[in-house]
């Protein structure tokens, strides 16, 4: 099959609500909830949950949630953290007692059950519903219900990931309820999953609940410890998700809202203030990327170190955004000459996955993401559920010194991370308010996944709107880099957009750049975006680097 994801794709208009995902069937059940009157919330919700079932490679209830939500009738923009936690049986010593210990800080095997952190996803569904929308849970989810039911034809992107994660996790063993006789689907087979179906169903009727009390949690447990883990019924009656206060910073005139640690969020942030200090309008291509690509090493070394679990190493947000700390970290940028042994500062104080975007016809606007973490995550089924659960608890350092080190009862650091765009404004509450009040104009929910690629690919994305004019389509098809993993001396991936003559001279400079193509593009993210003009319009573009589109009416 070609993949060389040659194919023109135009923005998309709408104005009474649109929906942004990478598969087409998903965009359409959250458009139905829309048309049937639910709001930005309640559609979110509806397409993650049949994002599920369609694209089980990259998302599900056994894995985490994280989403900002503008508010239109307020104005405010509220930040959902439904990613789970480490086991309380868990620790550093336990991991190596049982031989898991790795190399580098990190666990040895990443499928192992040991990375199963308590599944986030289901009760950040429920809450999202709850706070912002205004359905109920079996309207949000018949749309998934029936595609699990009734069957769905797998896209061909997605049964390329499917296959890869079959053989990778060993899924014929671990998870053949999502397989057919051992194997993956192939593109335009039909695959059904009554089990996710069954799950959906019994969440519909009793909640959050039913998933973390009841036949469900049970499950889950078993699966974790037949498999070797330490997880029990009290972690995950333990969970709750929390609403944090979102984080953000200005470019070019535009708020930009991120989620706050143990996301990596802050990641894009940081680098977009030290860009902004420079005239990249100005550089020539090369030396366009040179810059992008120290501003990433320098902004990871700051939040490889300093993201971890608030709750047990807060880090100093404030001093971290601020543009004077910006302003001395973009003093290490060599103009000429790669710079490989960035490390982290110390300012004072005063981390595959689906994501996808929503606007209603009101301005209500939900950027969500939710994730697996690699792929199926651990491969493991628990049985008659129909999902895998996630190996988020991967992302744990092993070394005790670290803010990010495992813990009981502790977050990991998260890779998964929602973007939103807004404008300051001044507001008169009436019309002889003498001092208008300043607030929030939605701009626009955006969000590109994919590991550590997500921060990079959220300030790629903002910098072809802002710095390059670029509508929402073409800012997504545009070539971009990637710092794999996200390590200040790693290599530099270069799309093959990018052109030859660009990554030799990056080469030139001291980066390992690599030039990257086909279907191994997937590396630079899936991303999606949807802005709303003053007049309530709304455009969207989807990646072409998976399987999705945007859907209005």
């Amino acid at each position: 099959m070609n993949f060389s994801f040659d194919s023109r794709r135009s923005p998309v208009y709408a104005t009474r609500g649109m929906v942004a995902s990478s598969q087409p069937l998903a965009s359409q059940a959250g458009l139905s909830i829309l048309m049937q009157g639910g709001n930005a919330a309640d559609a979110a919700v509806a397409t993650a949950a049949a994002l599920n079932v369609t694209e089980p490679t990259s998302t599900g209830i056994g894995g985490d949630v994280f989403a900002l939500y503008f508010d239109a009738a307020t104005r405010e923009v509220t930040a959902l953290n439904a990613s789970g936690r480490a086991p309380a049986a868990l620790s550093i010593r336990q991991v190596e007692q049982d031989g898991q210990r790795g190399p580098n800080d990190e666990m040895a095997d990443p499928f192992h059950a040991h990375t199963i952190t308590v599944p986030g996803a289901c009760a950040g569904w429920c809450d999202f519903v709850a706070r912002h929308g205004s359905l109920n849970m079996r309207d949000v989810l018949a749309p998934a219900i029936r595609l699990a039911e009734d069957g769905f034809p797998v896209a061909p992107l997605t049964a390329h990931a499917w296959a890869r994660g079959v053989e990778r996790q060993k899924m014929a063993d671990r998870g053949r309820a999502l397989t057919i006789n051992g194997r993956a689907p192939r593109a335009g087979e039909i695959f059904r999953n009554p089990d996710l179906g069954h799950t959906f169903r019994a969440v519909a009727d009793g909640g959050a609940q039913a998933f973390y009390e009841g036949e469900i949690g049970r499950r889950i447990v078993e699966a974790n410890r037949a498999w070797g883990g330490v997880m029990t019924h009290e972690d995950l009656l333990a969970h709750t998700s929390t609403w944090d206060t979102p984080i953000s910073t200005t470019y070019k005139g535009v708020r930009v809202w991120e989620c706050p640690p143990n996301g990596q969020g802050l990641t894009a942030l940081l680098t977009l203030n030290i860009i902004e200090g420079l005239d990249v309008a100005t550089m020539k291509p090369a030396q366009y990327w040179h810059t992008v690509i120290e501003a990433l090493r320098i902004a990871f070394a700051d939040t490889r170190w300093f993201v971890a679990d608030p709750a047990f190493n807060p880090a100093p947000l404030a001093a971290l955004r601020s543009k004077e700390y910006a302003a001395q970290r973009r003093g290490l940028i060599n103009p000429n000459k790669a710079t490989l042994d960035t490390k982290h500062g110390s300012p004072v104080a005063g981390s595959n996955t689906v994501y996808f975007c929503v606007v209603d016809g009101a301005g209500n606007a939900a950027s969500f993401i939710n994730s697996n973490y690699a792929g199926f995550g651990t491969g493991i089924v628990p049985e008659g559920c129909g999902f895998t659960l996630q190996n988020r608890g991967h992302n744990f350092s092993l070394d005790a010194s670290h803010p990010n080190a495992l813990e009981p009862r502790k977050r990991p650091y998260h890779t998964i991370i929602p973007g939103l765009l807004t404008r300051d404004v001044d507001v008169k509450l009436c019309e002889d308010d003498p001092s208008p009040t300043r607030t929030n104009e939605l701009v626009g929910p955006f969000g590109v996944m994919g590991g550590f690629m997500q921060p990079q690919g959220h300030m790629q994305v903002v910098m072809n709107l802002l710095d390059r004019g670029m509508d929402p389509q073409d800012a997504l098809n545009a070539p971009r880099i990637c710092l794999e993993p996200g390590e200040a001396s790693g290599a530099v991936l270069c799309e093959d957009g990018l052109g030859a003559d660009v990554i030799a001279r990056l080469g030139a400079m001291g980066h390992d750049a690599r030039e990257v193509t086909g279907v191994a593009r997937s590396v630079f993210g899936r991303g999606q975006i949807i802005l709303r003009n003053e007049h309530g319009v709304l455009q969207a573009g989807s990646d072409p680097r998976a399987d999705g589109c945007a859907m209005g009416f």
